[in-house]
């Protein structure tokens, strides 16, 4: 008789020659990837698009460049403050400073205005009317990598540090501060966080997952073995993605590296716990720790297999979005999730059949021979929780249906109060500098001056000036003179500033508005189809394409995403049946988790609005790694509904998944948790929602909804498979 392909690999990798030759094959590869290739933190991050170029900011953007190339650069706005008013010596300074940088200009450094050549009274005609603020602008070139504009803004600070400005210190003290903000200023900020968010995510999550397993496990080595797994995991994956982007294949973004790390020793660590969990079980019968091992890869190494390619075909869709940040975690975390699977099935088992019952240590599992043989305990669980689940589940299963589903949906409807936002500043510590220096500039300006609007309009050679009745339109504060094109003086450029945030979801409402506005105005010249001759750029108009194209990339990612998890729900599992009801309760306890998380976040910790990218982010991961578990699980019952009736294999399923799934469950929550501990609003909004969702996974769908479900359609839940085809 043929030898299942899992088995076979199993008796492969279960050899004391297999087990040594898969883990030094393995550690060489990590030894020679990381002499050979550059690691994935050490790639500079780019100031990547996120919109595509047919969106009307960046038609405008590059009509700007083309008609206006005196255009600056990105500019790095200097928020001068003094509580008490500014004096002739801080003039003095801010000249000082000027004067350096015209001297000695900083990396990337375009333009300055020359203030150091006016006197020092001119300065106040630009100061705010209470005499405590003045905005100046530094401009870089365009496209530079955040990292370097970084390192310029730290040479930066040394020069304000010489002429004893202050940028740390808190405003209300009287002395002369500066904060930078502007889009340098922001774009410095996001990746800073990130950074700091690295280091503080891997000690966090390392330690949690130690503590956790020690707690579930109750044996050190055990909970050592899976990080270590996870460790040379991402000792492939990290200089393989160093590769990738270093030969422009993929765009470094720290914060899918950020988040990755977590999904990593989340996922990774659930993959080694469904092995772990089989092997153990296997022990208390079987003797020989390879023969264990190759049955526990048997029986377990599909359901690991298929968990992991779900959640790899899951999150590969996310290179289906338009929108580039979407685009860049697509590579990171499908890559990652790959090796992760390779790694739980390869370096796992080696490790495992190496150390043999050890691993297990203090509470070695023994057959009850070889316990009757040493007089020890056989440390036999004995499941009690789970079967008393078990058998509630499938003896009252309507009860379970419609109390789980009341729950879930009662979460549910809170979904369409969420309030959404594309305000990048929100997610920003209220102390971070980009903030501090856009609230000055809002309290003492004009809120739209941080980021004007630009309107260019195409005149085809009519006489025409709009810049009185732009100025009449109420959310408007001020319009500059207009800017006739260098290459075409057809082409207006108008430069307007909001009276508002020009982040927030109000000025965003703006922006086809005012593209309506100036359309009738062109009309009103006799200008045909004078929709096709107006762009709004700048940085509102780049939000309110955020927010079109984020709509546009949830309508396209989250069916894809659920057409192809259905078919590989059917292929593995053969079930029409099976696959509907196994996705329609990840989707809900997706929405009961995007429910819970608006409650918590809103009326627990005071959040106006979440990241509007909140909700594809969670439904990708939630719908993938919630799926993961139900895989687990379902295919528990698959295998003993060959051998027992229906009710005792739905039973069995539940009691012999219940344990490693709660802990899986707990462990993976645990790590998300994490990511509510940084300073990043977007990244503690994520951690909430999808915490919440896997723990509803682990608690709620998978031992009560999912097994009461499979217990009422009775034979049904295997049409048209083979199990159905049995029972018929």
């Amino acid at each position: 008789m043929k030898k299942h392909p899992l088995e076979q690999w199993g008796s492969i990798v279960a050899s004391k020659q297999g087990s040594l030759l898969a883990l030094t094959f393995w550690a060489l590869l990590v030894v020679v990837l990381s002499l050979a290739w550059p690691q994935i933190n050490s790639i500079k991050s780019e100031s990547g698009k996120n919109l595509p170029e047919s969106e009307m900011s960046e038609l405008a953007a590059a009509i700007i460049a083309e008609q206006f190339p005196n255009d600056a650069g990105t500019p790095l706005l200097l928020v001068w403050h003094r509580e008490s008013g500014l004096t002739t010596d801080d003039y003095v300074a801010i000249q000082k400073v000027y004067g350096e940088l015209t001297t000695k200009p900083l990396a990337h450094q375009t333009l300055i205005p020359p203030f150091d050549k006016m006197p020092p009274q001119a300065f106040e005609a630009s100061t705010s009317e209470n005499g405590t603020t003045i905005v100046t602008p530094v401009f870089f070139e365009k496209g530079v990598a955040t990292d370097a504009l970084r390192d310029s803004l730290e040479t930066l600070t040394k020069t304000m540090k010489k002429f004893n400005v202050q940028l740390d210190k808190d405003l209300a003290n009287d002395v002369l501060h500066v904060r930078y903000s502007g889009p340098v200023g922001i774009a410095t900020d996001a990746v800073s966080l990130f950074s700091q968010a690295d280091v503080k995510l891997l000690m966090a999550t390392v330690l949690l997952v130690l503590v956790l397993l020690i707690i579930i496990y109750r044996s050190p080595l055990l909970a050592i073995i899976p990080l270590i797994v996870v460790g040379l995991a991402y000792g492939i994956i990290s200089p393989t993605l160093g590769f990738f982007a270093n030969h422009g294949w993929i765009e470094k973004d720290s914060q899918a590296v950020s988040i990755m790390t977590v999904l990593l020793f989340g996922a990774g660590t659930d993959y080694c716990l469904f092995l772990i969990s089989k092997y153990r079980e296997i022990l208390f019968d079987i003797e020989d720790k390879s023969t264990a091992m190759k049955l526990a890869v048997k029986e377990s190494g599909g359901a690991i297999m298929m968990s992991a390619l779900t959640v790899v075909i899951g999150l590969a869709t996310l290179s289906l979005a338009h929108y580039g940040a979407f685009q860049r975690f697509a590579v990171p975390f499908s890559f990652g999730v790959l090796v992760m699977g390779i790694a739980a099935l390869v370096v796992l088992p080696a490790i495992l059949v190496m150390i043999g019952r050890v691993a297990f240590f203090p509470f070695i599992p023994r057959t009850e021979e070889m316990a009757n043989k040493k007089g020890k305990k056989q440390h036999k669980p004995s499941h009690k929780t789970s079967h008393k689940i078990g058998r509630f589940v499938t003896h009252k299963p309507w009860i379970v249906i419609v109390v789980t589903l009341l729950l879930l949906g009662g979460l549910a409807t809170f979904v369409p109060r969420i309030q959404y936002t594309f305000d990048l500043l929100s997610s920003f510590p209220e102390n971070m500098p980009s903030r501090e220096g856009f609230i000055l500039i809002e309290e003492n300006f004009s809120a739209g001056e941080l980021a004007p609007v630009q309107i260019v309009i195409d005149t085809e050679g009519k006489d025409m000036d709009l810049q009185q009745p732009l100025s009449a339109i109420s959310y408007i504060d001020s319009v500059a003179d207009v800017q006739i094109g260098e290459k075409n003086n057809s082409i207006q450029l108008y430069e307007l500033s909001l009276n508002e945030n020009p982040y927030a979801k109000e000025s965003l409402a703006h922006i086809p508005e005012l593209k309506t506005e100036v359309t009738k105005m062109l009309e009103a010249k006799g200008i045909k189809d004078a929709n096709e001759h107006v762009w709004i750029g700048g940085e509102t108009a780049s939000q309110y394409d955020t927010q079109q194209i984020t709509i546009r990339d949830e309508t396209v990612i989250m069916p894809t995403m659920i057409a192809l998890i259905a078919l590989l729900l059917f292929i593995y599992l053969r079930s029409i049946t099976a696959t509907v009801y196994l996705l329609a309760t990840v989707i809900i306890s997706y929405l009961g988790a995007l429910g819970a998380g608006w409650l918590i976040l809103h009326y627990g910790m005071g959040a106006e609005a979440i990241s509007g990218a909140i909700p594809l982010y969670a439904f990708v991961f939630l719908v993938a790694l919630g799926e993961d578990y139900n895989i687990f699980m379902i295919s528990e019952v698959w295998k003993k509904r060959r051998t027992v009736d229906h009710l005792t294999a739905v039973e069995e399923g539940v009691v012999r998944t219940g344990s490693v799934i709660t802990s899986a469950g707990l462990i993976l929550a645990g790590t998300f948790a994490v990511l509510t501990t940084l300073p990043i609003q977007v990244l503690v909004q994520f951690g909430v929602v999808t915490a919440i969702g896997v723990l509803l996974d682990t608690f709620i769908v998978r031992p009560l909804l999912v097994p009461a479900i499979t217990t009422v359609v009775g034979k049904y839940a295997f049409w048209p498979g083979a199990l159905f085809k049995k029972d018929a």
